[in-house]
């Protein structure tokens, strides 16, 4: 059973809810078989890359509040993440536009290592504080996960795989998709949000009964008869 998740790489929001998706699948008596797919969302398109910024400082000015209001709320937000495992340093986030950062996440999907990068990206920005708009920054996480520097370095120099993130957002709009973490559980249950564990719990639960009855396993009928085994040594 897939569950495709909408997020920017830029959301505190989005780092937590991976960690809630993560523990609920990992009690689920059927783990072995959920599949997780990462979806591209920007927050903010037209986000002009600033390293010599922090994001605390950004927030003041874009919502008015001051520094101090700011860091206040951003503290709520670190011991939020806390709970999760999760070490924010949101006083050194690096204000960064992140479609670039999407599309080299799209380059680890297609040799199945989505969900590694996406990890790697997140602890990118809100732990280590690094500009994940660098192209430096950037072929050297896809590196550490294993991809081509050839193939990074392709990425990084064209426009390859910004269809496919204009896709992921066109999509989004399809499925209802209002904010980030959201997540589409088998394209039938959604759960918008970072939501308490009992919502992830249940909500995979009842996703799974729907998927059962709808991909019933297949019966055998009691007994042997004659056939050729896998190893040919019977035909």
């Amino acid at each position: 059973m897939k569950i495709e998740i909408w997020s920017d790489i830029a959301c505190p929001f989005c780092y937590i809810g991976k960690r809630k998706i993560e523990k609920a699948i990992s009690k689920f008596p059927q783990k072995d078989k959920i599949e997780i797919e990462w979806k591209s969302f920007l927050l903010n398109p037209d986000q002009v890359t600033q390293p010599n910024k922090s994001s605390e400082e950004h927030l003041a000015e874009v919502k008015g509040w001051s520094l101090e209001q700011t860091k206040e709320i951003t503290a709520n937000m670190t011991n939020m993440a806390a709970q999760e495992g999760l070490e924010y340093h949101l006083d050194k986030t690096v204000v960064a536009n992140t479609k670039k950062a999407h599309r080299v996440l799209h380059l680890a999907k297609t040799v199945g290592k989505g969900d590694e990068m996406k990890e790697s990206l997140l602890k990118a920005y809100f732990t280590d504080g690094v500009n994940i708009d660098d192209d430096a920054v950037l072929l050297g996480l896809a590196k550490e996960i294993g991809l081509s520097e050839i193939t990074i370095q392709e990425v990084l120099r064209s426009d390859k795989f910004e269809n496919e993130v204009d896709q992921d957002i066109y999509e989004s709009r399809q499925v209802g998709v209002k904010g980030v973490p959201f997540f589409v559980l088998d394209r039938k249950f959604g759960i918008s949000g970072a939501q308490p564990d009992e919502v992830f719990d249940q909500t995979l639960e009842k996703a799974w009964k729907e998927f059962e009855k709808a991909n019933p396993s297949l019966e055998i009928a009691a007994g042997d008869g004659e056939a050729c085994d896998v190893d040919g040594k019977n035909c």
